[in-house]
């Protein structure tokens, strides 16, 4: 009987303690399933940042090609553009109506503008010309493209801040 007696009271104390297995082992995987979602969270705002230095790049490759295809006004420095923010309207809208080089440069400098202010949020650009110091040697252009990625900020819809990134290219014109 005493065996008995053992038994039981071995297996009465022991009732609670596989409750209490199960609640340590939910406080676990609730905890790596937190920190997972936070892993996929930090995941995306990176790629989102990711995404918009390609946007750049893209746009720097866009405007040097557009400068290639009218090298005449190019090597006369008619693509410089001050530093800009705001998108702008073209006076000749050379996809409809037949446009002369400097028409052509100065349509292009608008239509690209207005792609950098719509893909990259907080933009400003300014494409600036170096003469060529011998006669014959290449023009050179810098394209500066400036935009602010908000991925530190949480609160970023309504505070507009954020970190500034820029993508710097540089192409030479040969006439």
């Amino acid at each position: 009987m005493r065996r008995d007696l053992r038994t039981c009271s071995s297996t009465s104390s022991q009732r609670g303690f596989s409750m209490l297995e199960i609640l340590v082992t939910m406080v676990i995987v609730a905890t790596a399933l937190f920190g997972t979602a936070g892993l996929q969270v930090y995941a995306m705002r990176v790629n989102q940042s990711g995404q918009l230095r390609t946007q750049a790049v893209f746009l720097a490759s866009d405007i040097a090609e557009r400068m290639e295809a009218n090298k005449t006004v190019a090597a006369a420095g008619n693509y410089a553009l001050a530093l800009t923010s705001t998108k702008g309207s073209a006076i000749t809208i050379c996809s409809a109506n037949a446009c002369n080089e400097a028409e052509l440069a100065a349509w292009d400098l608008v239509e690209w503008g207005n792609a950098v202010f719509d893909l990259l949020p907080q933009a400003s650009w300014q494409i600036t010309f170096a003469p060529p110091a011998i006669p014959g040697d290449p023009s050179n252009y810098s394209i500066v493209i400036n935009w602010t990625d908000r991925r530190n900020n949480t609160q970023y819809a309504t505070a507009g801040t954020g970190e500034t990134f820029s993508y710097t290219a540089s192409r030479s014109i040969v006439r």
